[in-house]
């Protein structure tokens, strides 16, 4: 692996620095190529044999959910490189940073035995605990004082706890800055307890007297997370809306090593079964809950890549059109839309093009970045690590946001006339999808500052055009991103093949039309 690893870097220098008068010479003999008909042959492509659906079927069902630092992801950053090295792309796989562990995610099952026994509806946040195989406990609920912990902990071991508030995706953060919030949450709520019990106290000894009120206790989840871990509990279980959102341990991803991996495990339950226990555990009934949880650490350091296909261009082989997604994914579900939908259409429309004959007069270069999910780690470290590139860039097209169509793109003026010519075909694909071009009213927006989003941001930040495509629902199929958005529901089944098929032959086209344009795109009027 650290063979093939150092070959592509050097590879890499040497794609992605100005080309040398060999391939420069090498370039202008080519033969000469009529763009307009490379042009319907990709609109044929796309309606005869578009393999979009057929690129997102292995990524998402036989590949997975392609977390940072799991071997999915390293399985699908070599499949998709492989597939732009068959179709004639210049292949880079770009080291882009490291994990200090990784993780791997197995199955998961839980039931609930007693009277009213049930199969249990749950996820983990990655990288945080399994089990030690099928783990059987009682179950408590969570102390919120001393006085209450104090009174439980000897029962503590070997128990599931309930805590309190309501999953967001996050696992509790054990890190010591949330040690001191919980020290000084715990502190109020043992000042509070000693109030009350004054007051109950008054109020008992008065009971002809209108009774005093108490005052509520802080709440915040697993306020004696490490006390309980220390006592011996099996895990703790917090209640999730439906579909359950699962995200990663980000506050400690970066810091753990081997020796000190998370040993508790952080479970998100049905919010519909998480009240019928809760209950039970208010009642003071006993019964028990079964778990097996089969979330897999690996030694460290885990490098991610970037992959990137480049079609090099015959007349401005340094000047660049880019389009790109995320090739990470959650791996609570398998990443059908976030980001497959961003994934398949590129690597269609990078097959479509060197299918058709394509040799543009400046480069393509189709990314698939890694880490998007953890802070755009894959294109910030791109962005800054090719800073010549800047002003040779005519757009950054993005993909990542569902498997709607691509059906309009708004531009500035002065883009426009460019844009019109780059999308003057797109109307033959499909009469059922026109699509349409606009011009951006009002003043220039001011550059961006702060990064956010999705890919497109760092590049953005630092001036290179990130014009994006419209996208819809023409037809009505109630797509809902927030129903999958880093949910269980993140899957192949949720796409809409005839707009990821669309979507992938228009976006051909475009870039192929843009990369032929004699100049790169005006910036005029892009930003303030």
């Amino acid at each position: 692996m650290k063979t093939i690893i150092t070959t592509v870097s050097v590879f890499l220098m040497l794609i992605l620095t100005p080309s040398s008068a060999w391939s420069q010479q090498k370039q202008n003999s080519s033969p000469e190529i009529n763009h307009n008909d490379v042009v319907s042959s990709i609109i044929k492509i796309g309606q005869t044999d578009n393999q979009t659906m057929k690129h997102l079927d292995v990524l998402t069902n036989r590949i997975g959910g392609r977390l940072l630092g799991s071997d999915a992801y390293e399985n699908a950053t070599y499949w998709a490189a492989d597939l732009f090295k068959k179709w004639g792309l210049e292949v880079v796989i770009q080291e882009a940073g490291e994990l200090p562990v990784g993780f791997n995610r197995g199955p998961w099952f839980g039931k609930m035995l007693d009277d009213d026994g049930m199969i249990l509806h749950f996820a983990t946040p990655s990288y945080t605990s399994g089990t030690k195989g099928v783990q059987r406990g009682h179950v408590m609920m969570e102390p919120k004082t001393r006085a209450e912990f104090e009174r439980m902990k000897g029962k503590l071991k070997g128990a599931w706890v309930l805590i309190t508030g309501e999953n967001e995706g996050w696992p509790v953060d054990y890190s010591e800055y949330a040690d001191t919030l919980r020290s000084q949450i715990i502190q109020e709520n043992n000042k509070i307890a000693r109030y009350n019990d004054s007051i109950n106290r008054i109020n008992r000894e008065n009971p002809d007297k209108p009774k005093l009120e108490t005052k509520p206790l802080k709440d915040a989840p697993a306020l004696f997370y490490k006390e309980m871990r220390d006592a011996g509990i099996l895990g703790i279980i917090q209640s999730s809306t439906v579909p359950i959102r699962a995200l990663y341990d980000r506050k400690n991803v970066e810091y753990m090593s081997w020796d000190e991996l998370p040993t508790c495990p952080d479970i998100k339950l049905d919010e519909h079964q998480y009240k019928i226990i809760l209950q039970k555990v208010k009642e003071r009934r006993y019964f028990q809950l079964e778990f097996d949880i089969r979330n897999h650490f690996k030694p460290g350091p885990v490098k991610y890549h970037n992959v990137l296909g480049i079609i090099r261009g015959t007349e401005f082989p340094d000047e660049y059109v880019m389009s790109g997604g995320h090739l990470d994914a959650f791996d609570v579900a398998t990443g059908g839309v976030d980001c497959g939908t961003g994934v398949a259409p590129n690597l269609e429309a990078a097959r479509m093009i060197m299918m058709a004959g394509g040799k543009p007069k400046r480069s393509i270069v189709f990314a698939l970045w890694a880490g998007e999910e953890f802070g755009l780690w894959g294109s910030k470290f791109w962005v800054e690590n090719n800073k010549d590139k800047y002003e040779k860039i005519s757009n950054y097209f993005n993909r990542d946001g569902g498997p709607t169509i691509t059906n309009s793109i708004t531009v500035p003026p002065a883009m426009y006339d460019d844009f019109a010519k780059a999308t003057a075909r797109l109307n033959e694909i499909n009469p059922e999808f026109p699509f349409t071009l606009n011009k951006r009213p009002g003043d220039p927006r001011p550059k961006p500052t702060t990064a956010g989003g999705s890919d497109h941001a760092h590049f953005a930040i630092n001036g290179i055009p990130t014009i994006s495509f419209g996208n819809a629902d023409p037809k009505g199929y109630d797509f809902n991103y927030g129903e999958i958005w880093h949910t269980e529901r993140d899957t192949y089944n949720m796409s809409i093949p005839e707009y990821m098929e669309h979507t992938s032959t228009v976006m051909a086209v475009v870039l192929y039309n843009l990369a032929n344009q004699p100049k790169i795109l005006s910036r005029k009027g892009l930003y303030k």
